[in-house]
């Protein structure tokens, strides 16, 4: 039965209806050619741990119709890296899913669409998660505490971190060999999981609801500007007044955000910036020290070594 239709303000299409094409390591799902170009590739990492990499830019504002069921509670872990979507319920719950964060969503079942806008690309990583996965790495008590509702509940939202971030380029750029891209898949997940799951081991859930809306907003604008200038960064002070907030608020809320200072996650993206130039490139420790803001080779090097427990010619050395 054909369920593609048109409604007064998008596109509707059921989930059913994707184009499907398996294969050896991945599904994929594509959306038909007359509604823009919809891609997802979906991964089972392990027997409860799948990862979705979906990318969107229809042509049409468009809904995908989805209807799941599954055999046991399910925690989801969703990065937006580029624009946003939208998750309508059918029982009135909505989410919505923008640029720069990540939310943590548990659900048995679920009934609604995902709402995407015409012309706008979207790039998502979806992380599904059993609760057996939560059991064996949180325990069963604190597993069961965060399935303790009924239906579809936002545990977390918070701006992605920069370790999560960098991890998500990673896999988003596999140059490793078939043979081995499961296992850097599976160990990327890991890393990004270990980050953004972190608030929930704290006993820190920050649900939507809570948040100070503009709190979040000071803290991905902070983030996201340390990200860009890491070779050449402001000072704290520079960076409070950029974003509208003090020094003593800024520090407070990268506590709260990131469990780090605003130093501390600016040498966080400069080591990881750092590691992946001398793994990839194998160029000289000087030209790596430059390329993340040090003027001094020696200076980088003892950071570098502090950071990784490893020295950056160790690393530039490994063969491609």
């Amino acid at each position: 039965m054909k369920t593609q239709q048109a409604t007064a303000r998008r596109w509707s299409i059921s989930s059913n209806e994707l184009q499907l094409q398996q294969k050896k390591d991945c599904l994929h799902q594509f959306l038909p050619e007359n509604l823009g170009l919809g891609h997802s590739a979906i991964f089972q990492l392990d027997q409860d741990l799948s990862y979705t990499e979906t990318r969107y830019t229809p042509s049409k504002d468009l809904a995908v119709l989805s209807r799941i069921d599954y055999q046991e509670p399910r925690l989801v872990v969703t990065l937006s890296l580029k624009g946003q979507s939208r998750f309508s319920g059918n029982n009135g719950d909505e989410f919505v899913f923008r640029e720069g964060y990540t939310s943590i969503t548990t659900l048995q079942s679920s009934r609604g669409e995902r709402q995407y806008q015409a012309h706008k690309s979207t790039t998502q990583l979806r992380f599904g998660l059993n609760k057996s996965w939560l059991d064996r790495y949180f325990g069963e008590h604190k597993a069961t505490q965060l399935f303790s509702k009924n239906g579809t509940q936002l545990l977390n939202y918070q701006p992605i971190s920069p370790q999560a971030m960098c991890a998500a380029h990673q896999l988003l750029n596999c140059k490793v060999s078939a043979e081995t891209s499961r296992i850097f898949m599976h160990g990327q997940a890991m890393s990004l999981l270990a980050s953004e799951l972190s608030p929930l081991s704290e006993g820190k859930r920050r649900n939507l609801t809570r948040l100070n809306q503009k709190d979040v907003a000071v803290a991905k604008s902070a983030r996201d500007i340390l990200l860009r200038e890491f070779r050449n960064p402001p000072s704290v002070e520079d960076l409070s007044k950029r974003v509208g907030t003090n020094q003593f608020k800024l520090k407070q809320l990268f506590h709260h955000f990131f469990n780090n200072t605003p130093y501390g996650l600016l040498l966080e993206i400069r080591m990881n910036n750092a590691y992946q130039l001398l793994e990839n490139t194998q160029c000289q420790v000087s030209v790596a020290a430059d390329w993340v803001g040090y003027s001094h080779a020696s200076n980088f090097s003892t950071a570098f070594i502090k950071y990784f427990g490893t020295s950056p010619k160790t690393v530039s050395k490994k063969p491609g």
